[in-house]
């Protein structure tokens, strides 16, 4: 490989992560943006509307939302749209694919759960995943198919939203001290650019 093929490659690595995040934030601002401006429409006029107003008021309404779910009575206030949405057919598989991936982005879905490393029986590796489910808990439909010397642990990829759930016996996981958002950003960026806090 020579020098010019490296030095494209190192200012690609430097450069495309920059371009892409910068990307995404347009087109989410872009598409909040068209969105939200037809119901500010309803009621301004077009002299009154003016460009990033539907922006302003989307984050004011999701910061709004974030901090009226932490009342008790509001918060199932709150879900009642999203339990509405689990109950038609089609719409629920696409609506908690989407909560769970933002869950699982968050750490949120794991926030109870133990990070382990995972050592595979005749494998010279171990890998970091996360228990979500224990088989002596009876409250979890999973658990009533393993054993309840058994944890169903995620095993997520690096660079990808997937990764395995695999059932494995208790002696072939070992506790850390690392929170589950931490292990989770840990391997999806495969451990690159990880600073020591």
């Amino acid at each position: 490989m020579n020098s010019l093929t490296r030095a494209f490659l190192l200012g690609l690595s430097i450069l495309l992560p920059v371009v892409l995040s910068i990307q995404l934030i347009i087109w989410l601002g872009s598409t909040v943006e068209s969105w939200l401006k037809t119901l500010w429409l309803l009621v301004l006029s077009d002299t009154m509307y003016f460009p990033g107003l539907a922006l302003i008021s989307f984050i004011a309404l999701t910061t709004l939302v974030g901090l009226l779910s932490r009342l008790a009575i509001i918060r199932g206030v709150l879900k009642l749209p999203g339990r509405a949405m689990e109950r038609i057919p089609l719409v629920r598989y696409i609506y908690s694919t989407i909560k769970d991936f933002l869950d699982l982005i968050g750490g949120k879905t794991f926030s109870d759960q133990s990070v382990v490393w995972v050592t595979l029986p005749q494998a010279n590796a171990r890998l970091l995943g996360i228990v979500t489910k224990s088989g002596d808990d009876k409250s979890a439909r999973l658990s009533s198919f393993i054993e309840d010397d058994e944890v169903a642990v995620y095993l997520p990829m690096s660079y990808q939203a997937g990764g395995y759930m695999l059932v494995v016996s208790r002696d072939q996981i070992e506790k850390t001290d690392m929170s589950p958002g931490e292990a989770l950003h840990l391997i999806m960026s495969a451990g690159l650019g990880q600073q020591k806090r």
